[in-house]
């Protein structure tokens, strides 16, 4: 391993936010599209940062580069160091987001989508027009790396152990309710666990093709078993099919909370376990005065839904 240390010598600290995207990205274009500047430019700056290091720093691979081990050693300590001094920078700037352009990256579910990210964008159009936001399809498995990437600002999920180290706030607990097409015969309140099992179902099955969920154990374990005839992938595409048969399905309570003209929405008598949904972000942007009035102004809203 080269430990070599280069003497008496003041980095440049545009050289060291050209390291951590070359070493972040390992592709010399792909870094200059992150830092706005020119592929030559870029490659002008990495040959400086090996000589300044002593170090090829980056490996020129037949796809991308590779970083050598004096890189990885340097990854880590650099990308805190700049973050701590982005964040050192930022304390000193009020964020006004009246006045202030501002581009948020969020991951969610098609869920939390429909039920929070469709209504909060529609609110924040009409009060703070400089604010855009992108919606990114949500892998709890590769969540944590995304963020550290600065690809995600925020995610809303329910929260499992696969996400780590990142920080979390609740947001809503969130119920289901049993819906069928409007005028269902066999619809009615409070429905028992009986009535509800001599019933044709939807389910949903996020990974896709199962057809059965946590519930059935608990009505199994009360004698029951249910006719589930369609796994579906989505909860945005359930509502639509039991408009049009005589199928039901139970969805979060906020999925149809004011769409329902041509359904029937019921509570079941019997406990259907519910979930919760949390805002999650990484250490990185923690400190960041847009990132706080972000998370602030989710939660605040998320409070009212």
């Amino acid at each position: 391993m080269n430990t070599k240390t280069t003497s008496n010598t003041t980095p440049d600290l545009n050289l060291l936010i050209t390291l951590e995207a070359l070493l972040i990205e390992q592709n010399v274009t792909r870094a200059a599209q992150r830092l706005h500047l020119s592929q030559p430019a870029v490659s002008a700056q990495l040959r400086r940062l090996r000589t300044l290091f002593d170090d090829p720093l980056l490996i020129p691979l037949q796809r991308g580069m590779a970083p050598t081990s004096k890189a990885l050693e340097l990854l880590e300590p650099l990308r805190r160091s700049l973050d701590q001094l982005r964040a050192t920078v930022a304390e000193h700037h009020r964020f006004d987001p009246e006045a202030t352009a501002l581009d948020v990256n969020i991951a969610c579910t098609d869920y939390v989508q429909a039920a929070l990210a469709q209504p909060f964008v529609l609110m924040l159009r009409q009060r703070f027009p400089g604010v855009r936001v992108a919606l990114h399809h949500l892998d709890p498995n590769a969540l944590e790396a995304r963020m550290a990437k600065g690809d995600i600002d925020l995610a809303l999920m329910t929260p499992g152990e696969e996400q780590g180290r990142l920080r979390s706030r609740h947001l809503f607990d969130e119920h289901y309710v049993l819906i069928g097409r409007r005028g269902h015969p066999a619809l009615c309140p409070g429905i028992s666990a009986a009535q509800f099992c001599a019933l044709e179902h939807v389910i949903v099955s996020l990974d896709g093709g199962a057809f059965s969920t946590p519930l059935d154990i608990g009505l199994a374990a009360l004698g029951h078993q249910r006719k589930v005839v369609l796994s579906a992938s989505s909860f945005l595409f359930v509502p639509g099919i039991v408009a049009q048969s005589d199928l039901v399905a139970l969805v979060p309570a906020r999925l149809v909370r004011d769409g329902a003209a041509l359904l029937d929405v019921v509570d079941c008598a019997f406990p259907v376990p519910g979930f919760s949904v949390s805002m999650l972000w990484h250490e990185r942007h923690h400190g960041h005065p847009a990132q706080r009035w972000l998370r602030a102004m989710i939660a605040e809203f998320a409070g009212r839904l």
